[in-house]
């Protein structure tokens, strides 16, 4: 089959033809949108429960599959992998052994050194990875760069709360959310982050369901993270501070404020910066599409979903080296 091995020959107007291995929440949403998307043909979903294949064939009208083998049987040139994280591993490897292009949802795999495996087996095989850190995506979050840009970066604030998720997870809020904003501080400033300061706790989860995460910048800038499960609604906030503006953005209602013009009397003025209306998964898959067919460079790459999982990593283990004794003597709630 000529189409698995097509590459980065694939012409702008030939339909790539693209899979999801996946067909949970996420799943759905990316079989959704490329059964939507022009010059895409979307050649079915891998789910191993037949409930999940019953709900994606309802939302994409698309085939489905019960494992990658059948999927790479009828030919693709690209997948997305939004499988639990820690299966990341085994598909991503399969899918590069086959020399089919992926986007892999964050976080990249279960650990640093499984990410890094993906990151260079990609790499000597020839294929485009791109790691699916969506919230770049988000329009609000692209005016936020955008007016970031070329400033003095002094300090970023980034909250994002809600209530506990429905859905089981085996993981905390410190993968399952702050990593987003890790991703967000490292793109935002364009600088590694090199000094990381977590306080975590689990107040009703048996993973950390509360974080504060303290970092600094090799360039200087201090970034602070706050992030849990306990929060009744929504909530997702970024501020930056640069030496001549302060940025406000909110990334649910996607409005973007900001202050400039600061005077000696403590005027200033204000205004609201114009935001886009992409769906920020379309923007997302259409980037990793450009990738594979033009063979660049992809948005967010597989260094640097390792980074950021690697900073979470890192928070997990600053925390769990410190003394238990406020753990013990807290009540366990149970959760949900």
């Amino acid at each position: 089959m000529s189409s698995k091995g097509a590459g980065h020959k694939a012409e702008p107007r030939q339909a790539l033809r693209v899979g999801v291995i996946g067909a949970g929440v996420m799943g759905s949403n990316h079989a959704r949108v490329l059964a939507g998307l022009p010059n895409v043909h979307l050649v079915g979903v891998v789910d191993p429960v037949p409930a999940h294949r019953a709900r994606v064939t309802e939302l994409a009208n698309c085939t489905t599959f019960e494992n990658l083998d059948q999927l790479v049987a009828e030919g693709v040139d690209a997948v997305t992998v939004a499988a639990p994280t820690h299966l990341h591993h085994e598909i991503a490897l399969a899918c590069i052994d086959r020399k089919v292009h992926l986007l892999v949802e964050k976080p990249i795999a279960s650990s640093v050194e499984e990410g890094r495996e993906i990151v260079a087996a990609a790499h000597r095989a020839g294929v485009t990875l791109m790691i699916g850190h969506v919230e770049r995506f988000n329009p609000a979050v692209a005016t936020i760069k955008k007016a970031i840009a070329g400033e003095d970066i002094l300090s970023i604030a980034i909250t994002r709360v809600g209530p506990f998720p429905p859905r089981m997870s085996n993981v905390g809020v410190v993968i399952d959310l702050a990593v987003h904003d890790i991703d967000l501080i490292r793109w935002f400033t364009e600088s590694d982050i090199v000094e990381v300061q977590p306080q975590l706790s689990s107040a009703v989860a048996e993973r950390e369901d509360i974080a504060l995460l303290q970092f600094r910048t090799a360039s200087g800038v201090l970034a602070h993270i706050n992030t849990n499960w306990l929060t009744p609604f929504k909530a997702r906030n970024v501020t930056v501070a640069t030496r001549g503006k302060y940025i406000m953005g909110d990334l649910l209602t996607r409005q973007v404020t900001e202050c400039f013009g600061f005077k000696p009397d403590g005027s200033y003025s204000m205004r609201h910066l114009p935001v886009g209306h992409d769906e920020p998964l379309r923007a997302e898959l259409l980037a990793f599409l450009h990738a594979v067919r033009s063979g660049t460079a992809p948005a967010v790459t597989g260094d640097e979903g390792v980074a950021s999982l690697e900073i979470a990593t890192q928070c997990l283990e600053k925390s769990s080296h410190r003394p238990a004794e406020a753990a013990a003597r807290k009540p366990r709630l149970a959760a949900g």
